[in-house]
């Protein structure tokens, strides 16, 4: 049952809802987050208070952010539907800080058949996650405006959004203690059809280099040790079929994705990635041998550090084939196929799982993430919010 879809009226309430959603600079810092600040952005208050007072605008109950920046609001059961069982959806407020998302300037694109968002090319979009904010909200306010009748019953509806789920600490401090619901959705996800319940295993791992500077001048004398040398030597070594732009699918990768050297230190941050654990114990002797390789080579000391982010959520959701089950029926009421394939990344609903609250994810018609060529299909948004609607009162139709 389309309810957004291809109505021009919430169609536009949408397309406006999103462009205020990512003209807001809500991004996050890896760097801090990994230092322990959190949220790891001011700016990111900014977006959560924006949204809370929207939520109370609309009639949400039980609004509120709380002391480390989640926005936690309900919309009650309708009357009769009070023993329904809850359901919780969520949706994280920051963006990546690999490209800028700061003053972003959409781009609005009409055609015969879609109407198409991006950015201006010089920062990204936004769409991840805004996109899924912006559904679960307007399918919220269209409850909220067609209470009172029958067709539009539904139990308890949980909203969360969440910062820093960029970081990988996206449910560090998740308020479990608001939570009433078994099961939870997150909205993060792709294009159109997109249903996933598998994901990456994932560790980030750095590796420090420790060299001994002295004047370029006399370096042979004084034995200079580069720090520079051995970070250089050591990505080398990394193989080359691990790379993330040489795998897709079910393969794992090593990401080389942030360096900061100099002749006496040298640090090296990396993503480590695959579907079964097995691999990323193999990833890990990869990188220790390897630094050990270049350390050796240069006559230097290296240190090297690994941190479990998520877990493939795979094995923990196939427990719990009613979740699966409800969110099937949604897509198949919003008519959209399903596209199941796993995620090559990772989602709150991952970390949220791992806590026992199983959490599949849902698309939200974004594209390119992470880019500045990231876009955002409306009609596939509205898709989305149409598949949060028929999810939300699925008990009742």
């Amino acid at each position: 049952m389309n309810y957004i879809f291809s109505n021009s009226e919430w169609e536009k309430k949408l397309l406006d809802r999103f462009v205020k959603y990512v003209k807001i600079w809500s991004e996050s810092c890896g760097e801090e987050a990994d230092k322990g600040t959190f949220p790891s952005t001011s700016r990111q208050w900014d977006f959560a208070k924006t949204l809370a007072d929207e939520m109370q605008a609309i009639g949400m109950q039980n609004v509120q952010v709380t002391d480390k920046c989640y926005v936690y609001g309900c919309l009650d059961a309708t009357k009769g539907c009070e023993n329904v069982e809850p359901i919780l959806l969520l949706s994280h407020m920051d963006t990546v800080d690999e490209v800028s998302g700061k003053n972003v300037n959409p781009v609005i694109t009409k055609n015969q058949d879609d109407t198409i968002i991006s950015s201006d090319k010089t920062t990204l979009l936004g769409a991840d996650d805004k996109a899924g904010i912006t559904a679960i909200m307007t399918s919220i306010e269209f409850l909220l405006q067609n209470n009172g009748k029958p067709e539009f019953s539904h139990g308890l509806i949980e909203v969360i959004f969440s910062p820093d789920e960029e970081t990988g600490h996206g449910m560090d401090f998740v308020p479990l203690n608001l939570i009433k619901s078994k099961k939870a959705y997150t909205v993060d996800g792709g294009e159109e059809g997109e249903m996933e319940t598998e994901c990456f295993n994932a560790w980030s791992g750095s590796v420090e280099f420790t060299g001994k500077a002295c004047h370029t001048g006399d370096a042979k004398k004084n034995h200079m040790v580069n720090a520079n040398l051995m970070a250089a030597n050591f990505i080398c070594r990394l193989p080359k079929n691990m790379r993330p732009e040489t795998t897709e699918n079910h393969q794992g990768f090593i990401a080389v994705m942030e360096t900061s050297s100099s002749i006496e230190k040298s640090a090296i941050q990396l993503l480590l990635r695959a579907f079964n654990l097995k691999e990323i114990e193999n990833q890990k002797k990869i990188i220790e041998k390897a630094a050990k390789k270049a350390s050796q080579k240069f006559c230097g000391k290296a240190d090297i550090k690994f941190r479990q982010q998520y877990l493939n959520m795979k094995e923990k959701i196939s427990k719990f084939p009613e979740v699966v089950a409800n969110l099937e029926k949604a897509y198949e009421l919003s008519g959209v196929k399903i596209i199941k394939k796993p995620i090559r990344g990772g989602t709150d609903g991952s970390r949220l799982t791992e806590m026992g609250i199983p959490c599949p994810n849902i698309f939200t018609g974004g594209h390119e993430f992470h880019s500045r060529n990231e876009w955002c299909s409306l009609n596939q948004m509205s898709k989305s919010a149409d598949v949060l609607i028929n999810l939300e009162i699925l008990k009742n139709v």
